[in-house]
């Protein structure tokens, strides 16, 4: 792979292949951005990474200034001070540099910086987006530096509402980057367990998008083959950090989950979403603990998607149990726990994120209707690792 470049435009335009970060001058020319906001996050910037990047925009005659106020969970003090940044310095594009979270909060940057409205009136619930100024939106490029979110393919951003502790979704069609840079070498430092989270965000995507009701055979075939590539290369990218083909599969299956969540998300998320705002931990590695159960819960819909999604990673036995026994299997060897109780995470709030969950835009779109009872036991069962309870 690593002499292998790639030119192609879905959902938008992509250059994917080893050492493309070289070509970002290039973009930024083509997309008639001049002089760029360059957001990372907090962590980022201070790491080789970001300053490798930021030479080659120097090398480029590419005048930029660099935003990196961006927590792991970002809220909206991060967008607004980026929206500020952006003004104050009268930049015309944004450069999303990072995971997801930097690159929601880039996205929400660019779109936030020419709008009067305030950023929660563009909450993702009825037709909110139609009250954004369009003109005020500014272009993206969009770099990806861990194979997880999908956020560089999206149209959303999942933003932090500190004063509710709860997560929102932004969303307008404008907010999908107009190019996306996928150089898998940006992805070689990521630590292994970085590596493994990320990588079960990117199949809880593919796996609650290929779930989803509704007819969208697009959506369910990208689906399959982002899980596919993601059994098979995960666990070599997991092992050895290096190898420079499972990092660009990884990379793409990413982009391929979040491509087919278009059809919708579920339970996973609706609940991940609620314990990264009250207790702040990793939202792959949530995803990777609530999996399993999520399945376990949905199994009497899901039965003849999972017997095929069984046929096609080869599995020896078939269906919803068998797809379960193969995913405790994966993150015991990504080295996952298997309780959210392991991670610091109690029943105390069980109700109120039962509730929370229920009020979640990725809720509707479950492989079947729960409610926020549903949720709640989805959740208590997740914290005490009782597998086979929440199915009763």
């Amino acid at each position: 792979m690593k002499l292998i470049h790639a030119n192609w435009n879905f959902p938008t335009a992509i250059w994917f292949g080893t050492d493309r970060i070289h070509d970002l001058p290039l973009a930024c020319q083509q997309r008639g951005i001049k002089k760029p906001l360059f957001v990372t996050d907090e962590g980022l910037v201070k790491l080789d990474i970001v300053e490798n990047t930021i030479n080659i925009l120097r090398q480029g005659g590419i005048d930029f200034s660099i935003y990196s106020d961006v927590q792991g969970n970002p809220t909206e003090a991060n967008v607004l001070g980026g929206v500020a940044h952006y003004n104050k310095n009268q930049h015309d594009g944004v450069i999303a540099f990072g995971g997801g979270s930097a690159i929601d909060a880039a996205k929400t940057i660019a779109f936030m910086s020419g709008q009067s409205r305030s950023l929660w009136d563009f909450e993702d619930v009825g037709d909110n987006w139609t009250y954004a100024d369009l003109e005020g939106i500014a272009p993206i490029i969009a770099i990806p530096t861990t194979a997880g979110t999908g956020s560089e393919v999206g149209r959303a951003s999942v933003i932090l509402d500190e004063k509710l502790h709860t997560k929102k979704i932004i969303f307008h069609p404008k907010m999908l980057p107009t190019l996306v840079i996928s150089d898998p070498g940006l992805t070689i430092g990521l630590p292994a367990n970085i590596t493994a989270w990320t990588g079960i965000d990117a199949m809880v995507h593919a796996i609650e998008a290929y779930c989803a009701p509704g007819y969208h055979p697009m959506a369910e075939g990208i689906a399959i083959e982002a899980i596919r590539i993601i059994t098979k290369y995960l666990p070599l990218a997991f092992s050895d950090g290096t190898d420079i083909t499972a990092r660009g599969q990884m990379l793409v299956a990413a982009s391929m989950g979040a491509t087919a969540f278009q059809k919708g998300l579920g339970s996973v998320h609706s609940i991940a979403h609620q314990l990264g705002a009250i207790y702040n931990k990793q939202h792959g590695l949530l995803n990777a603990i609530l999996l399993p159960y999520a399945l376990k819960q949905n199994a009497s819909v899901i039965e003849d998607k999972m017997r095929y999604l069984s046929n096609v990673l080869g599995l020896p036995n078939k269906g919803t149990d068998a797809i379960i026994e193969y995913i405790l299997e994966l993150r015991a060897a990504l080295k996952i726990p298997h309780t959210l109780q392991e991670i610091g995470i109690d029943e105390e709030n069980a109700r109120e994120i039962g509730e929370m969950a229920f009020k979640d835009p990725s809720t509707p779109t479950n492989a079947k209707l729960v409610t926020a009872q549903d949720l709640e036991k989805l959740f208590r069962t997740a914290v005490k690792g009782d597998l086979q309870s929440v199915a009763q």
